[in-house]
């Protein structure tokens, strides 16, 4: 074989890897394509974010029970494309909130956020201005955020006395009135009444309850919605 002859080999099994790289970056590419464009529809979805308490953490039962998980299935079964983050954490107050609020903001970057926070303030019987202002506060940051804000109002249980718990619950539709957003009176409504759908400690809706809160949320949630 001359020398010529060897250049030429040697040329044309160069040539030879390069056609099957490119062939396979190729095939790679293709097989990738659906899953990059999966991603990138999930960032471009709009967020609702849910900030709350015990009650939207899926306290006592699985997080696939909770109604905000069932709330994302509702959202795909009617045809919308939003994506529900859940960002709310048991325990929590509005004090626990309000310092909480900036960095779920940056980081979940919402459209929407339904707002439950209050009952952990109530039930510790904390000073109900407090309470006011911080949810004031946290409206506030949610619409320079450039979210949409549904209130989600709560109340406590009636052995408190009708000096606390009146004025308590009245503090939700006042401020949704005060700051125009949307209300929902009472997150839980329907449920608490009825022991049988309550935990053991008659706070916390059983997990065959977390439906009806769905049903709750949506048709004050819905209007919000943009296509």
């Amino acid at each position: 074989m001359t020398s010529s002859d060897k250049t030429q080999l040697l040329q044309f099994r160069n040539f030879a890897v390069t056609r099957k790289l490119c062939v396979f970056l190729l095939a790679a590419l293709l097989l990738a394509a659906p899953l990059l464009s999966a991603e990138s529809a999930a960032n471009e979805s709009p967020v609702i974010m849910v900030f709350g308490d015990s009650l939207s953490a899926a306290y006592g039962i699985r997080d696939e029970q909770g109604w905000v998980t069932l709330l994302q299935t509702r959202l795909e079964q009617e045809g919308y494309p939003h994506r529900v983050v859940n960002a709310s954490v048991s325990g929590e107050t509005s004090n626990g909130g309000l310092a909480r609020l900036p960095a779920a903001l940056q980081n979940n970057t919402p459209d929407l956020v339904v707002l439950e926070l209050g009952g952990n303030d109530g039930l510790r019987g904390l000073p109900l201005q407090n309470l006011e202002d911080n949810l004031q506060t946290m409206i506030t940051m949610i619409k320079a955020s450039g979210a949409e804000v549904l209130l989600a109002g709560i109340q406590i249980p009636p052995n408190y006395g009708p000096r606390y718990t009146e004025p308590f619950t009245a503090i939700f539709p006042t401020l949704a009135e005060r700051e125009s957003v949307a209300l929902l009176p009472f997150l839980i409504d329907g449920i608490a009444q009825h022991p049988e759908l309550m935990q053991n400690d008659g706070i916390h809706p059983k997990a065959e309850a977390q439906p009806m809160i769905v049903d709750n949320v949506w048709p004050v949630l819905q209007p919000l919605l943009t296509p």
